[in-house]
């Protein structure tokens, strides 16, 4: 079985290093939580339009009805049945016929509603989006310190952070 060595320089501790892993880590943290974040309002908004193309469909049957009572309506008199048993159809198919009328317009503020708040959180969900990537961008800048050594990274990669964490916090606040 192959032995694995790892090789490590005596006496070179890097504590700016040090400190600059546990910034990678806290901005690591702090993008898992803006992911999580971004995946759920990405969820709610896929479930808000299919609960919203619900609520249309459900309108277009109470329409399709009311239109079926409104022919059914204009045919008998048309056809110019007269005895009391039409009139009384007739007149059943009326009032049905305002029933409908009254639900659809019920179902349809449904359903515009429902789309309103889609449109919310797919406006959460975009300033998550954005948050994550300006994240992902402070950790992999923070990252290059352990590279280059160059103070300049991780100070731009702290700016990007706190850019994405406000993006983020944008969206919780909406």
């Amino acid at each position: 079985m192959a032995e694995l060595e790892i090789h490590h320089e005596e006496g070179k501790e890097d504590p700016r290093g040090q400190k600059i892993g546990i910034l990678a880590a806290v901005i690591a943290v702090a993008l898992a939580i803006v992911t999580i974040a971004s995946h759920r309002a990405h969820t709610d908004a896929v479930l808000l339009k299919a609960s919203t193309n619900d609520r249309w469909s459900f309108y277009q049957s109470k329409r399709m009805k009311l239109h079926s009572l409104e022919l059914g309506a204009d045919l008998m008199e048309v056809l110019g049945t007269k005895n009391e048993a039409a009139r009384e159809k007739i007149e059943a198919y009326r009032k049905e016929a305002e029933r409908y009328e009254h639900d659809s317009k019920e179902v349809s503020d449904e359903a515009r509603e429902k789309e309103h708040e889609a449109v919310v959180v797919e406006g959460k969900a975009l300033r998550f989006d954005f948050g994550e990537g300006l994240l992902e961008i402070a950790l992999v800048l923070t990252s290059l310190y352990f590279i280059s050594k160059k103070m300049l990274f991780p100070i731009v990669g702290v700016i990007a952070g706190v850019m994405g964490l406000a993006a983020a916090a944008s969206g919780w606040l909406m």
